[in-house]
């Protein structure tokens, strides 16, 4: 995504992204998305760039993701979308996105599996409460 130059505040990136303050600033102390300028008094500034990546560490969080992981997936993006990037790069950044992408299949088939199941349990009590009911 280009870049047009807008910066944003924390608040603006945590409520466009869902996550709390805290939590941005935490990606950020742990290296994952480092605000893209400061302003004089210190404050982060993000641009739509930064908010995408945001994007990304939040969808991967619930398909438990490691940081670590989520470092390399967010380089290997930067490597695989770089024209300037080696042959050697890029296939292995290409190779790595290949394997999160594996993971976060295998996550979304757990993850509506338990669904159902929490959803058999809804429709069970349901049942249950309604003919205990007088």
């Amino acid at each position: 995504m280009s870049d047009d130059g807008l910066h944003m505040q924390i608040g603006q990136v945590a409520q466009r992204t869902e996550l709390s303050i805290r939590t941005v600033r935490h990606y950020d102390d742990v290296g994952l998305v480092t605000p893209s300028a400061r302003t004089a008094g210190g404050f982060r500034l993000y641009t739509e760039a930064d908010v995408e990546r945001l994007l990304v560490i939040r969808r991967m969080k619930p398909l438990d993701f490691t940081l670590a992981e989520m470092k390399q997936l967010l380089e290997s993006l930067d490597v695989v979308s770089d024209a300037d990037a080696s042959e050697d790069s890029r296939s292995s950044a290409a190779d790595f996105v290949g394997e999160c992408h594996t993971k976060a299949e295998e996550s979304c088939r757990t993850l509506r599996r338990q669904l159902a199941y929490a959803e058999e349990l809804t429709e069970l009590l349901s049942a249950r409460g309604a003919a205990a009911e007088p």
